[in-house]
This record gives structure tokens, sequence and C-alpha cells, in this order.
């Protein structure tokens, strides 16, 4: 019984999906869609990005447990985690690790809303060659126009974060104990910016993701927009 549920089910979806990829052919040729239209479908796949994916982000683990964004540390960070773990202190390196995650998931998670409306606000020189770009083709334009403005804007609730986790406490002792170690060179780093630049490229990868599921899975385009606009994307497939 259970097994013939579940055929049943999986026969439903994918006349579902069969029903939607008809709209390849039915929906209008690629010289109807204006530039305007094509501009809101991308504009509604990214934002789709950030409603879909980024609430991954922002709960517990939301970094620290996602092997494709987890901050790790840099070459810097890396030798203190290092020379005190060889000193006996584990936890205390890892607990380093963790809590610039948690800064991250805690400042994404109030930067949100700034995030779609830079999103909303950007225009597409040329939403055509995108759409017909890459999987990643609106990512990589979002990434190029917003990263600069982004990080102004983040930087400052990723430091309240960092404060509000306790990562500024957790950090100055972890320095604190690795300068004291003879002959090491002593480092200050700057772990707003760090957790400020890594945070943006998790959001980033994040939004990737998105695209893609959109651009290759039809049953992903969830508005007659979207369904509308990528299927010149996939005419142009259908050429190759």
């Amino acid at each position: 019984m259970i097994k013939r549920f579940l055929v049943l089910l999986i026969a439903i979806q994918f006349s579902n999906c069969a029903q939607q990829q008809k709209v390849v052919n039915t929906l209008p040729k690629d010289n109807i869609l204006t530039e305007e239209l094509i501009s809101k479908g991308i504009h509604q796949a990214l934002v789709n990005g950030i409603k879909k994916q980024i609430p991954k982000l922002i709960c517990e683990d939301g970094f620290y447990r996602n092997k494709i964004v987890k901050i790790s540390l840099d070459k810097e960070l890396k030798d203190v985690d290092k020379r005190l773990r060889e000193i006996g202190l584990n936890n205390l390196a890892d607990e380093g690790v963790k809590v610039l995650n948690r800064a991250a998931e805690d400042a994404v998670k109030n930067a949100t809303p700034i995030i779609v409306n830079t999103i909303k606000e950007i225009s597409f020189n040329d939403p055509k060659n995108i759409l017909l770009g890459e999987n990643n083709e609106a990512t990589k334009y979002l990434k190029n126009k917003t990263q600069k403005q982004l990080h102004k804007s983040f930087k400052p609730i990723v430091k309240n974060s960092i404060s509000k986790v306790k990562a500024d406490i957790i950090w100055s002792k972890l320095i604190t104990r690795y300068n004291a170690i003879p002959f090491v060179k002593q480092v200050n780093p700057d772990l707003t910016s760090y957790v400020t630049n890594k945070a943006l490229e998790g959001i980033y990868t994040m939004i990737e993701i998105e695209e893609k599921e959109v651009r290759t899975k039809i049953c992903h385009r969830n508005s007659i927009l979207l369904r509308q606009v990528f299927a010149l994307q996939d005419k142009k497939s259908f050429l190759k």
C-alpha cells in the first residue's frame, strides 16, 4: 500500500513538472520578452535566493555546521590555532572558531532586510546576457555590483554581533595567550573585517545555490514571471 502511494506521489510530481516544461514552448518568443521583464525575473530569482536560502544561515550552526559556508581560519589565525593546541588549549581554540561563526549567524539575521533592499535597487545593464549566461551569472553580477556597498553597511552589524556572542572576549584571550608564547610573531587580527568578508561570501554562495536551482529545475520557478523569463534560458539550452 505504502509502495503504491509513493509511486503515485512520484508520478504526480513528474506530471506537474512535465506540465511546467510545456511553458518553454508556449510562452512568448525571446524577442517579445522586454529587458524590463527579464530584469524583473532576475531580481525575483535573486530575492528568492535570500528568502529561501538565507534562513538556513541565521539559525544556530547555520554557518558552523554548513561545510559550504563555514568560517574557517586564514593563515595567520591558523597559526594561532595550531600553537594554542600544541600547548593544550584545544577547548579555547575550538571555541574561537565557533564564536566567529556564531557572530556571522547573528549578523546575517540582522542584515537580511538591508541585503534584500540592496538587491531590489540594482539595475542590470544587459539582462538578456545575464539570463543566457552561466548558472551563477546573476549572482556574479550581484556580487560585483553590491559587495562594497554591503560590506560598508554590514561591517558595523558584524561588530555588534561579535560583541553580542562574546567573540571579542574569547579572541582577546586567544591572542593574549598566543602572543605570550616565546618567539612567536605577535598578531592583532581585525576580526570584524574578517567575519564581514566571510559572512558575505556565505550569503553570495547561498544565493548562487538558489539561482542554479531556478535555472536547472523548472519546478523551482514558483511564479508566472520566473517561468516566463527562464523559459528563454531553456530555449537557449535546447539549441546547444
